[in-house]
Order: C-alpha cells, then sequence, then structure tokens
C-alpha cells in the first residue's frame, strides 16, 4: 500500500527519541512521518494524547500505525479514534511489539486469584530503564479491519541479538504468523527503514 502517513508510536514511557534516526530515515525515502512524544502516559492516557497529536498535524490518509514494543496493543485504540474523527487507517505494523488480544475478565466462578493475562513486556534498551507491562486498551470486536504486518529487528535499542532461550517476541511473530499477517525479520546491514518500508508496501 502506499500510506498517506507513518505515525511512530513508541513504546509507553519512553519518549519519541527511542526511535532514533528512523524517522528521518523514512523520511528521506518520501513517507511522510509523525513521530508522537507521550513520556509520561500509558495505557488510555497513552492513546487520548498521542490521538491529539496526530490530530494537530492535519495527517494525509490512510495512516499506518506503526507500534513498537507495548505500544502495539494500544494500536486498535489508537486507530478507533483516528476513525472517529473520520482519518482512515491503511494498516498497521508491529515493531518488536506486543500484540492486541481480548482480555477476558475472570467470571465469579472462577478462582479470585486468577491474574488477566497481560501483554507481554517489550524489550528493555537499558539494565536501569525497565519498561512496564502495557496497560489495557479495548480492543474493538471487528479489530484489525485492515492489514497488518509484523517486523522483527532481532535486536534492543542497544543492538544487542535476544539470547537463546531469551527472545521476548518470538511468540509474538509465531501468533502474528498465526492469524495469516505478513511477518519480516529485518537483515543487516538494511537499513530497518528500508525493511520498514518494503513491508509496508506489502500491506
Amino acid at each position: 500500500m502506499t500510506p498517506g502517513t507513518l505515525v511512530l508510536l513508541h513504546t509507553p514511557r519512553a519518549n519519541a527519541a527511542s526511535w532514533g534516526d528512523l524517522p528521518e530515515m523514512l523520511r528521506s525515502y518520501g513517507f511522510d512521518v509523525i513521530t508522537p512524544d507521550v513520556p509520561d502516559l500509558d495505557g488510555m492516557g497513552y492513546v487520548a494524547r498521542a490521538s491529539l497529536v496526530i490530530a494537530a498535524t492535519a495527517p494525509e490518509v490512510p495512516l499506518v500505525l506503526v507500534g513498537h514494543g507495548s505500544a502495539g496493543p494500544l494500536l486498535p485504540a489508537i486507530a478507533a479514534a483516528q476513525r472517529a474523527a473520520h482519518r482512515s487507517v491503511g494498516a498497521y505494523v508491529f515493531v518488536d511489539a506486543s500484540l492486541p488480544r481480548q482480555v477476558r475478565a475472570p467470571q465469579p466462578h472462577e478462582h479470585e486469584h486468577v491474574r488477566v493475562p497481560q501483554p507481554d513486556d517489550a524489550f528493555q534498551p537499558h539494565e536501569h530503564e525497565a519498561e512496564p507491562p502495557a496497560a489495557a486498551a479495548p480492543v474493538p470486536a471487528d479489530w484489525p479491519d485492515a492489514p497488518c504486518g509484523y517486523l522483527r529487528t532481532h535486536a534492543d535499542r542497544t543492538g544487542t541479538p535476544p539470547r537463546d532461550g531469551a527472545d521476548e517476541h518470538g511468540q509474538a511473530v509465531r501468533e502474528a504468523t498465526l492469524r495469516g499477517w505478513t511477518v519480516v525479520q529485518h537483515e543487516p546491514p538494511a537499513a530497518v527503514a528500508q525493511t520498514l518500508s518494503e513491508l509496508i508496501a506489502t500491506l
């Protein structure tokens, strides 16, 4: 597909700078790119703030929502806000991200200590900067309403590949594959921006 605007959504409690040079590289490929900066919120607070930033830029549609880490589970709610504002979402891309899923509340007959499953944590860029689990956000029953893709980069922001047996995103890759999504594994020395742009073109 040919997007109107790419919206890069950083993992909650991080900031837009965590994308590094990716936004500028994507712009050099001819994309319009928005990078909402929401450093202090997660869950529906993050959704609301990011949606305000998107609206303020008056983006060209269709939007491609690109979520990193634990921003992944928030993409359906952000998309719902865009549709409510009459902005179409043409695709979703998850970059080393947790996936949205319907979270079922425990039923009365179930044990009171049953824990509602939470999305997987995204990678931790620094030892002192542990990322909390993503706060819950509603997933519309008709989601996904547009093509989805998953980009696995094999590395965290420090450039360190995951250890054997400690790959936090392997499960998300498997689930995305089972859902029939386009899954791409980034292979250096190609730039991540190149791999991402090629993935978007297939959606």
